[in-house]
């Protein structure tokens, strides 16, 4: 007979392990929804942004191409690229949409850059909330 080592947090690393399991199955199913959707998305995306003024631009659609383009490669992006971008606003709100982060990082960094815009407004909780009112919708619902 073998002796077995008693471990009092295998169950709480069983329940860890379904916790990353289920995060994991969560950030697939958005990165496929993000492709899938990524016209629609970034049309109501850079609408949205225009309304609540966190985006001024002298071509909407140059920078729905630029949504579009940024959605649909997400499945193909480095894990550690995509969570290198988004570290320093991680904290930012309680159980973050890990897209609507990036979005946001890129808005702030990236898109302010961008030949087509002339400025951005807004902080960093602002802009997350504009675009994850839009990006929620891709987002599974708890059951």
């Amino acid at each position: 007979m073998g002796h077995h080592a008693h471990n009092p947090h295998g169950a709480g690393d069983k329940a860890v392990r379904a916790i990353d399991r289920k995060r994991e199955k969560e950030r697939k199913f958005m990165l496929s929804a993000a492709y899938k959707y990524a016209e629609d998305l970034s049309i109501k995306l850079v609408q949205r942004l225009l309304d609540q003024h966190i985006i001024e631009t002298t071509s909407d659609s140059a920078i729905r191409e630029v949504f579009t383009n940024l959605l649909q490669n997400l499945q193909e992006m480095d894990e550690f690229d995509l969570n290198f971008k988004i570290a320093p606003i991680r904290q930012l709100t309680v159980n973050p949409n890990f897209i609507s982060l990036y979005l946001t990082q890129y808005v702030t960094e990236d898109l302010i850059n961008h030949s087509k815009i002339e400025d951005v407004f807004g902080d960093d909780l602002t802009i997350y909330n504009t675009i994850d009112s839009i990006l929620d919708k891709i987002r599974p619902k708890d059951k």
